[in-house]
């Protein structure tokens, strides 16, 4: 315990007296926090629209004044001509134009009118896709209005709809804990790793592989300090996440915790795992680039998992951080109890148990 101690003390005070590392762990999962969830959204606005209207009537009109109250729709172009919308289309200058065809609000009121037609710029698929989505709900919106103005009686609500868990559809609710996720991956994946090569490339690494200190003393030593600074951010982050964007989790904070440690556990030994057959740290940065990519490409942090091919889909249950984004998300938005999560917990310490055994193993400590 003495020998594990000295080493512990070696570890912080070599992080201490680097300008940049402390400054690192405290300034970086605040700006993460901060300006992240702020940029990363699938939340599309600013669509600009041209209007072609044909039919010139207060039902185009009306049209045109919902699309210009929408908060994601920018009407910016309104002509009679359909070739010079186009041509603003082809120039990216719009991305979704709207065809209103002649005689729409006559016909629609004797027969069945002719189609509305819309067309997207689907050079940027997202922003195209949903684009065109906020054009037609905002239509569907306005035509039902004018309908139950003629014909309030039979055209009362039948449909109720309720978002669980996310009401406001908040994409930053979404986000925020993937971008924890991401925080312990890139501060406890590359910092343990960077640290053991680091001291294979200065040679200080000799000096204890001369002395008769244990593997496993000697790895939990370079650990430890990386626990304790991943439990710090994930502090950081949640005080964050309260105080700017008010989102607290619903259900118990110490089973965050509990799922923070078992995964901090879990992608530390994974990083000291890598740096262990490792030389130098641009292999290291290299090797934990390529699984760092697939743990956050892969493991639901930014897309759906089920969204994904099946054989991806079975590929993710290799992948430790698929299992602590179900526990955060359902904690934080749910309110979903340990219990409920158990196998997540229990899969997540058998890689915590599995990885820091294998930097245990793979360490080769020369005499």
């Amino acid at each position: 315990m003495r020998t594990f101690i000295v080493l512990l003390q070696k570890e912080f005070l070599q992080i201490r007296r680097n300008s940049f590392l402390p400054r690192l762990i405290v300034a970086f999962p605040i700006l993460v926090m901060l300006l992240m969830p702020l940029i990363m959204t699938m939340d599309v606005r600013n669509v600009n629209v041209a209007m072609v209207d044909l039919d010139r009537s207060g039902t185009s009109r009306r049209i045109a004044s919902h699309i210009e109250a929408s908060e994601y729709l920018t009407l910016v172009q309104t002509t009679a001509e359909y070739p010079l919308a186009l041509k603003a289309l082809e120039q990216g200058d719009i991305d979704v134009i709207i065809q209103i065809p002649n005689h729409f609000e006559r016909d629609m009121a004797v027969s069945i009118p002719e189609r509305i037609s819309i067309t997207a710029n689907a050079v940027n698929a997202t922003k195209g896709s949903m684009g065109m989505q906020y054009v037609i709900q905002t239509i569907a919106r306005t035509l039902k209005e004018l309908r139950a103005e003629k014909s309030p009686m039979n055209l009362s609500e039948t449909i109720t709809i309720e978002n669980r868990y996310n009401p406001t559809l908040n994409y930053r609710h979404y986000m925020i804990p993937a971008l924890m996720i991401i925080l312990f991956i890139l501060i406890c994946g590359f910092l343990p790793a960077l640290s053991i090569v680091g001291e294979k490339e200065s040679g200080s690494i000799e000096q204890i592989n001369v002395t008769p200190i244990p593997r496993l003393t000697f790895i939990l030593s370079k650990l430890t300090p990386y626990w304790i600074i991943g439990l710090f951010v994930v502090t950081i982050a949640m005080i964050v996440a309260r105080l700017v964007y008010g989102l607290t989790p619903i259900g118990s904070i110490g089973a965050i915790y509990l799922g923070a440690i078992l995964f901090i556990l879990t992608i530390s030994g994974f990083s000291l795992t890598i740096a262990n057959f490792s030389e130098t740290m641009q292999q290291t940065m290299f090797v934990m680039f390529f699984f760092i990519m697939t743990f956050m490409l892969m493991s639901g942090l930014l897309t759906p998992v089920d969204s994904m091919p099946e054989w991806a889909q079975r590929f993710t249950l290799i992948l430790p951080p698929r299992y602590f984004v179900e526990i955060l998300r359902s904690i934080y938005l749910k309110g979903t109890t340990i219990t409920e999560l158990w196998t997540n917990y229990v899969v997540l310490g058998i890689f915590a148990v599995l990885f820091n055994s294998l930097a245990a193993i793979t360490y080769k400590k020369q005499a």
